[in-house]
């Protein structure tokens, strides 16, 4: 089961339109009809595009050396390098081009490492430095077919952040072998009615003045002032809990994970206690003194920790009721599972529910109105988890494992 996440009600451009297409924020370019590679978007959308890659880069027509804007791409799909877009804080995570091991970060065919590291370590230097950094555009594929949405301008950087925090070289492995590449993080632009205009992108791609001028207004902040000038689209959801779909894993390639973890306790689900626990821990580091309480004195909370504030040598702990429900993807948890946690969290605490399924949309909505301090790690969420932490194959769960008993009381 996964979220189908081409929705009838977006804006559609169809392929014979693309090259006279406006840019605008969610719609849906459609990919050809043939079957070939010439079926796709952006080598049809932008001109100077190539038709394959993540990083499709844009060249000044009179200085191929200089780059006048380009395409971020991503399938949303990869589970070794999982891209990642935040609706709600309008920012995009994604992974740079050296993902195999045998070269250095920054020798890539693409080039698309060496160009992260120009334009990030430009962003808290001088205005006239920033006016070199070109405009990214972020595209993400939807569906079986070439059809692609359109995410926004970004900028490189976040507001309030630095350079070590946006742009990380992370290092992997495979077969024994280690390697670097780049986690870059960057900004979705409000544009509010500003328009991506045509004549920007040309004048960019022909290297001419002014292209500030034609820039719209949130570029114009980000070259003129840096981090203080980045303008996030940051959106609040409608429905103030999530439905089924939502909490369920939003890819094919997710489910596996989840339902390694369901199949290997599911002879007994009480023993997913301190697995659930440690999948908290995992998401929040300031989840700390986990206890798990034991069956003679369970009093109907799996666990209780305590949540840290602050800083190092000076914090305050906030206790923390848990409670993991062990439950098949088909089965959700409902009023009787969530009252039960919600009946012992006590003033000044909140709660935490680990499922390998999902809460049922009454008890959700229940949760929400009523103002429960409970949060809801749903199936969805510890797939991501899991990815985000290295475990992005069934083998690695299993690996993983193997380190919680399968008995509860073994």
């Amino acid at each position: 089961m996964c979220v189908n996440v081409e929705l009838q009600n977006q804006i559609r451009i169809k392929f014979e339109d693309l090259p006279r297409a406006e840019l605008v924020y969610d719609a849906i370019y459609e990919g050809g009809s043939t079957g070939n590679i010439s079926d796709d978007v952006l080598s049809n959308l932008f001109e100077g595009i190539g038709n394959s890659g993540g990083f499709r880069i844009c060249k000044k027509v009179a200085d191929p050396d200089e780059i006048a804007y380009v395409i971020l791409y991503t399938t949303g799909s990869e589970i070794e390098w999982p891209d990642i877009f935040d609706i709600y804080l309008g920012t995009f995570r994604y992974w740079g081009d050296n993902r195999t091991p045998g070269k250095d970060i920054h020798d890539t065919p693409k080039g698309g490492n060496k160009l992260l590291l120009e334009v990030f370590e430009k962003i808290d230097k001088s205005a006239e430095e920033r006016k070199s950094i070109p405009p990214f555009l972020v595209f993400q594929k939807i569906g079986m077919k070439r059809n692609v949405k359109f995410l926004g301008l970004a900028c490189p950087g976040r507001e309030n952040s630095s350079l070590v925090e946006d742009l990380q070289a992370v290092w992997k492995h495979t077969n024994n072998q280690r390697f670097q590449n780049y986690r870059a993080y960057f900004t979705i632009l409000n544009i509010g009615p500003d328009k991506i205009r045509r004549d920007w992108l040309q004048a960019l791609r022909n290297g001419t003045d002014p292209v500030l001028y034609l820039a719209p207004k949130a570029w114009k902040n980000f070259v003129l002032n840096g981090r203080k000038g980045i303008h996030p689209l940051k959106s609040e959801r409608l429905t103030k809990y999530r439905n089924k779909e939502e909490q369920l894993p939003n890819k094919r390639e997710k489910l596996p994970l989840v339902n390694a973890i369901y199949n290997y306790f599911k002879e007994d689900p009480y023993a997913f206690e301190p697995c659930g626990a440690e999948l908290a821990q995992m998401m929040d580091e300031n989840i700390i003194d986990v206890d798990i309480t034991r069956t003679h004195r369970d009093g109907g909370r799996d666990a209780l920790a305590k949540y840290k504030i602050g800083i190092k040598d000076n914090n305050l702990l906030v206790e923390c009721a848990m409670e993991m429900k062990c439950y098949s993807l088909e089965n959700s948890c409902g009023v009787k599972e969530t009252s039960r946690l919600i009946s012992r969290i006590r003033h000044r605490q909140f709660g935490i529910l680990v499922t390998t399924s999902y809460i049922a949309g009454q008890a959700y909505k229940e949760i929400v109105e009523d103002e429960h301090p409970i949060l809801i790690i749903s199936a969805g969420d510890i797939a991501e988890i899991l990815i985000k932490h290295g475990y992005n194959s069934v083998e690695k769960v299993k690996e993983w494992l193997k380190k919680f008993p399968q008995i509860r009381n073994a």
